[in-house]
């Protein structure tokens, strides 16, 4: 079994995902799934964890963005049914997936985000 990360170290890294998911909505999620793993998580915790870590800071970002003027709820409004139905049907799939095929998913959701903003 590794040694967790040494404490600084995951503030820094918490601090980290706050930025990226500040930035990028919710990348912060590419980022936490790795540290909560380095941190000794297993792979199921980790992508657990980073559900009820990215949640709040979203929502946070959201709030800032709506109070700056940047977002209009209504705009947000339309996709937020469908994504809540998402949210239900990943938290049953993580339950039944296995760590080697959540690791295989994870990698390419984040090759295929890589090159969609290498495109662009």
């Amino acid at each position: 079994m590794k040694k967790p990360l040494n404490k600084w170290l995951i503030y820094c890294g918490a601090v980290g995902v706050g930025i990226v998911n500040g930035l990028l909505g919710a990348g912060g999620g590419m980022l936490a799934v790795p540290l909560l793993k380095s941190a000794g998580a297993d792979q199921k915790q980790a992508h657990a964890s980073s559900i009820a870590l990215i949640m709040p800071l979203s929502l946070f970002s959201a709030i800032l963005y709506l109070c700056q003027g940047r977002v209009a709820l209504s705009d947000a409004a339309v996709y937020m049914p469908a994504g809540a139905i998402g949210a239900v049907i990943g938290a049953w799939l993580l339950g039944k997936i296995s760590d080697k095929w959540l690791r295989r998913i994870f990698a390419l959701f984040m090759i295929w985000a890589g090159v969609r903003m290498w495109m662009k």
